[in-house]
């Protein structure tokens, strides 16, 4: 198989995979608490580069079911500024550990994801779904502070939690179909 062929079905297995992911967890998906699943495909750009587009192709997708054009603009550009931000930490990994992904190193592979979407979101859901109001906090800064927090800890649950199962199953998929070659 070409590279380009292989690159472009990568990105497009990883982007049906995340809209699948987000779109079967919907109702803990999107708004102010969410733990979108999906977002542990981060893991994929370890394996290869086509995770960047495909990470970033499937939150497009997936913000276009969400409804604000704000999340569609801004969500998913945070999900490529984290997708970027990740590619030179997983090619440093992989450069010096190989290309199987030990569990020890995984734990920094999310590392952009979670702090880009704590920092951005928290702005998408106030001014692109008018969450102006959570908790017990109604002005601006609060409530940003207060979507962030549980934007991090979703983000935490979801890269943390069920990245390392994507890693356990892309070292075994990796070993029999060689995708990071």
């Amino acid at each position: 198989m070409k590279k380009t062929t292989k690159f472009i079905t990568q990105a497009a297995i990883i982007a049906a995979l995340y809209v699948v992911l987000s779109l079967l967890t919907y109702t803990f998906s999107y708004l102010e608490i969410q733990c979108r699943i999906a977002e542990a495909l981060c893991m994929t750009i370890f394996y290869s580069p086509a995770g960047i587009f495909g990470v970033f192709i499937g939150c497009l997708i997936t913000n276009i079911f969400g409804g604000s054009m704000i999340d569609v603009i801004f969500g998913s550009l945070t999900t490529l500024v984290a997708a970027l931000l990740t590619f030179p930490i997983a090619r440093a990994i992989r450069k010096k550990h190989g290309p199987v992904l030990k569990m020890r190193h995984a734990l920094l592979i999310p590392i952009p994801t979670v702090i880009c979407n704590a920092i951005a979101i928290p702005f998408v859901l106030y001014f692109g779904y008018q969450v102006t109001s959570f908790a017990n906090a109604e002005s601006m800064i609060p409530v940003l502070l207060l979507l962030s927090l549980s934007v991090f800890i979703g983000e935490v649950i979801s890269c943390y939690v069920f990245g390392p199962l994507f890693v356990i199953a892309l070292n075994r998929a990796d070993k029999v179909l060689h995708l990071s070659e």
